[in-house]
């Protein structure tokens, strides 16, 4: 079986460049319901079959075998599924705090790997999943499908050709209203029959069982996630850093806090971050309070989670000297500037602006993530969301953390992955992991 001795194991070879026709025999660990819907997004490349899946949990992981069929195998300890010389491929979907040791330990067998987003629990483990799947020679692609939509790519050209203007001012924002109850609460009580609750907290800290803690709510506590900030920013905090160019700020500094909701998580209901990237500004807002988000719509677009006739709660709106360009997972619009301050009118009594209005529509690009990771396993290809572009992207909400926690306004130094001068936030770029499950080394860079 898989442990930390693994990591010192010389790496093994490569696999051969497949043919578009090979088959590509893929295991799962975790096993809810993220997990096994981008599981069936993969199989629906030609030639792809799970084989293995993995979870502490029973119950999901007897689903995931019936739905797999055939002769797949199901685990409950995700190091016997990496046992298997026969699988090529692994899809990571586990809560956010085993994301590491499951990729590293699956770089680590000589499989490539998918890793649902956010990539990391901290800086540090992001940087150690970088380094297995370099030195193991991984095809390794984060879960982040916005690097896989056309539109995106589209915007990011309007942006870096300059058409736009010049870019000063960013905004990121995810709004939803979550009163009066939040999450809920839940006593505390024993864990459900099928599951390891002792595996499930694994390197986090073992507190008795709530269900609150488990499954889809178990992203509001800071022992297994970072909150709506590492859940969906990281989405959009990628897509700034793919259209404008980027992969480090200078500074981050956070305000926000937990004013309204009286549930048992414990992240802000009110968070903003502002980050310092040479040559523009980012603010970044995570709000639990009000779902109106932006407000803006063009009448015949569509708008990601929209649940009403008013409100735009995600997205990212680019603010150029010509024009501001606004995103979100299903579409963009550009909106010019004034060709001059509008006043006085022109001769002609006609508006005249900067540059052309556009506007477009496409699909949630997780298909076609999933398929085009099938096809970097078999091409050898370095995936579009490689791993160490996933990792630098999940570094930002990080930092919007960090900043959080300590109160300081953070100097982030992106060659070393450490603070200027800031110990008290050094502290956070990892934790202690619990024994026995501390499975992987986390260590600062030289």
């Amino acid at each position: 079986m898989l442990r930390r001795e693994a990591l010192g194991i010389a790496a093994l070879s490569a696999a051969n460049v497949m043919g578009a026709n090979d088959r590509v025999r893929m295991g799962l660990i975790g096993c809810g319901g993220r997990g096994r819907y981008v599981a069936r997004l993969m199989k629906e490349a030609p030639g792809v079959e799970f084989v293995g899946v993995a979870d502490v949990y029973e119950t999901n992981a007897n689903s995931a075998r019936e739905w797999a069929g055939g002769a797949c195998e199901a685990y409950g300890d995700f190091r016997r599924l990496l046992d298997r010389k026969d699988i090529d491929a692994v899809l990571v979907a586990t809560p956010d705090h085993w994301h590491a040791a499951a990729t590293v330990l699956t770089c680590a067998s000589g499989k490539d790997v998918y890793t649902e987003k956010p990539l990391s629990h901290s800086i540090r483990e992001g940087r150690a999943m970088v380094q297995a799947a370099r030195r193991y020679n991984r095809i390794a692609q984060a879960g982040m499908q916005h690097r896989s939509s056309p539109h995106f790519a589209e915007a990011a050209e309007i942006v870096q050709s300059g058409k736009l203007g010049k870019v000063h001012f960013v905004r990121v924002w995810n709004y939803i209203n979550m009163i009066p109850r939040g999450i809920g609460r839940s006593l505390d009580e024993p864990a459900p029959a099928g599951l390891n609750w002792d595996m499930y907290c694994g390197p986090a800290p073992l507190v008795p069982y709530n269900r609150k803690r488990f499954l889809s709510t178990y992203r509001w506590f800071w022992d297994y996630s970072g909150g709506y900030i590492t859940d969906y920013g990281t989405h959009r905090l990628d897509t700034v850093h793919q259209i404008m160019g980027v992969d480090a700020p200078r500074t981050a500094v956070a305000t926000g806090g937990r004013f309204a909701l009286a549930d048992a998580g414990e992240m802000p209901d009110v968070l903003t971050v502002t980050y310092e990237y040479p040559g523009f500004v980012m603010i970044y807002e995570g709000i639990n309070v009000n779902g109106l988000g932006m407000g803006i719509r063009t009448p015949g677009m569509r708008y990601y989670n929209a649940r009403g006739p008013l409100d735009r709660p995600n997205g990212m709106a680019f603010y150029g000297t010509n024009g501001t360009l606004l995103a979100d997972r299903v579409g963009y619009e550009v909106l010019p500037e004034m060709a001059a301050s509008g006043w006085p009118p022109s001769a002609s009594g006609e508006a005249e602006f900067r540059m052309e209005r556009r506007q477009m529509n496409t699909a949630d690009a997780t298909g076609l993530h999933a398929r085009s990771f099938i096809e970097c396993v078999r091409s050898r290809k370095r995936p579009a969301a490689d791993i160490e572009a996933g990792h630098r992207s999940t570094i930002i909400p990080h930092l919007g953390n960090i900043s959080y926690k300590t109160g300081l306004k953070l100097k982030w130094d992106s060659v070393r992955e450490d603070f200027d001068n800031q110990p008290e936030a050094s502290k956070l770029l990892a934790r202690t992991q619990r024994k026995p499950w501390d499975l992987i080394p986390l260590t600062p860079l030289p």
